[in-house]
Order: structure tokens, then C-alpha cells, then sequence
């Protein structure tokens, strides 16, 4: 894990741009027109307090607290900030288990999430709570393989939506890992899984063509990689394109920084994960050129701690 101070230069995602110009900051001063800044979490599993000083492998790190300062930080610094997560908000202490979600949800809203997918732990209040948790939200989820027909859940979860930040057009959609032999059938009971790569597609086409948007992040809940024949981001990032950016979840993989990976045109993209339980936060900050036609993105690991708060 990396220090908030560590801040990591990654390369360009259209690569033609840097050829213009001898360094990324020359680029920034002379064709900039818009920033922004995406902050992501996922399988923060109703982590609401730190871990103890002692624990041996997070002493000290995470807390909903920290993390609120740590976004109201960043927010100071920027004016274009996306706060997003990739799923498994509850289940994991005994907060889920007295406040069956209220409390991850409330705090959430404090922080002021801009969007939130779903993960299979979600599922485990049932679908009754988890429909009642996405009322309470004062953000929207996204889910596009998920078919909550007939349940408590319809028409409560986006397929898609577009946040708007002054000139920018940021399109986001969401996928989840299948459920059958992961979550007991009755509490999921009438949702049906559908093809992640043919659903994502579907959604990322209307995104690029139709919204005509300038960034497109995918929130997904399948997991990073597996060495068995089973649909992950990895293997989502293969399989489509016109996806900017996969913000994964699941698997609670520490990524050091993002991953870069060609989707099935030959371009690359982005993939990042910050492992579970709140200790990270991801930042990625993303330029966009005058036409708002090209950008690239720099990223850093936020240690989420009270020392992060004080930098």
C-alpha cells in the first residue's frame, strides 16, 4: 500500500496526445479544459470504525470518518469530484447486524457518494432491506445485469446514468457476479442474472453514441481475475469497448495502481481496486483536452488514516 504522498504518474490512456508535447504538464497548461477527479472504494463490508492499533496487518487504517475528511479534502482542492463504490457496502461487523444498513447508507449520504453498484453481500439482509437500503440513498445504483423484475428492488436500480460536471459528460454502469451458489436463493429470490459482457455492451453503446459521453466507468462486482474459466474484469475489459475505466470490486485485490488492459479493439483502459474493509481510498484525476476529445488520467492510493487527514 501506498503512501497519500506517493503520487503515481501513469501514462497517457490516448497515447497519440503526448506526442504533441514534451511532458504531461506542458499538456496541462496549454490544452486543458476540464478536470476531474474520481475517489473510489469498494468492500468497505459495514467497516464504520478504524482497526485497531494492534491488528496486525491494518493497525490503525480505514473508518468512515477518516474517509469523510479525507473527500472533504480533496473536495477543497477540486470542483469536478466523483465519490463512487463498487459494492459490498454491508455485511462484516456487528453495525450490519443491529442497523441492518442504515447506518453504512446514512453515512454514505453524509460523505456524498455520487453513485454505488451492488454486491452480492448486499443480498444478505435480503432483498427486501437491500430495496429499502436504495430508497434511503440520496445517490443512484447502478446495475445492468441484474433483472429485479417482480421483486421489491424494481425500478429502483439504473442500468446506466450520466453525471454532468460542468462541461464534462460522465457515463456510468454497473455489473455484479452471478449469484446462484454465492447468496442463499431466498435472499435474492426472483432476481435473475443475465450475461455481464452482453449487458455492459449494451449500456457503454448508449453511453458513447447516444449520451455522447466524455468518460465511461464501469462500477463492477465481478472480481479482478480468477485462474478458472469465470467472467472478470480482466476478462470484461477483453471483451468490450469504449469503456474508459473499471472500478472493480469483490475480490479485495490491492491493486498498487491502476492496470491497464486492451479491450477488444486493441485500446487500452483502466482497472482499479483498493482492496475491501475502507483502508484505501483510489483517486484518479483525469485532464481533458479543449474539444474534450482526449484525456489522461494520474492516480494515487489514499492510505485512509489520521495521518491522511493532516497531509
Amino acid at each position: 500500500m501506498q503512501n497519500r504522498r506517493d503520487f503515481l504518474k501513469a501514462s497517457l490512456i490516448g497515447g497519440a496526445v503526448l506526442s504533441a508535447v514534451s511532458s504531461p504538464m506542458q499538456l496541462l497548461a496549454s490544452e486543458t479544459e476540464e478536470q476531474l477527479t474520481v475517489l473510489h472504494t469498494n468492500d468497505v463490508h459495514s467497516h464504520i470504525e478504524p482497526f485497531p492499533d494492534d491488528d496486525k496487518k491494518y493497525p490503525g487504517l480505514g473508518g468512515a470518518e477518516y474517509r469523510a475528511k479525507i473527500v472533504e479534502n480533496i473536495r477543497r482542492k477540486s470542483n469536478n469530484v466523483l465519490v463512487l463504490d463498487a459494492g459490498d457496502i454491508f455485511q462484516g461487523t456487528p453495525y450490519f447486524n443491529f442497523f441492518h444498513g442504515d447506518l453504512e447508507i446514512d453515512l454514505m449520504n453524509k460523505i456524498g457518494y455520487d453513485a454505488a453498484t451492488i454486491g452480492n453481500h448486499d443480498f444478505d439482509g435480503g432483498i427486501e432491506t437491500l430495496a429499502k437500503q436504495i430508497s434511503r440513498a440520496h445517490f443512484p445504483f447502478v446495475n445492468c445485469n441484474y433483472d429485479f423484475t417482480g421483486t421489491p428492488v424494481e425500478g429502483k436500480v439504473h442500468p446506466h446514468i450520466v453525471l454532468k460536471k460542468k462541461k464534462l459528460r460522465i457515463g456510468i454502469t454497473g455489473c455484479g457476479v452471478e449469484l446462484n451458489g454465492l447468496v442463499p436463493d431466498k435472499l435474492y429470490a426472483g432476481t435473475k442474472y443475465l450475461d455481464p459482457v452482453q449487458c455492459v455492451q449494451q449500456q457503454v453503446d448508449i453511453l458513447k453514441h447516444e449520451k455522447k459521453c466524455h468518460l465511461i466507468i464501469c462500477l463492477s462486482h465481478l472480481g479482478y481475475q480468477y485462474d478458472i474459466p469465470k467472467i472478470s474484469d480482466i476478462a470484461l475489459a477483453r471483451a468490450t469497448n469504449n469503456i474508459d475505466l473499471i472500478i472493480g470490486g469483490h475480490t479485495h485485490t490491492f491493486l498498487d495502481k491502476p492496470v491497464k488492459e486492451k479491450n477488444n479493439q486493441g485500446k487500452e483502459i483502466l482497472i482499479n481496486q483498493v482492496g475491501w474493509a475502507g483502508v484505501q481510498i483510489g483517486q484518479l484525476e483525469y485532464f481533458f483536452q479543449k474539444k474534450l476529445s482526449q484525456n489522461f488520467a494520474n492516480y494515487q492510493t489514499v492510505i485512509v488514516d489520521k495521518n491522511s487527514i493532516e497531509n
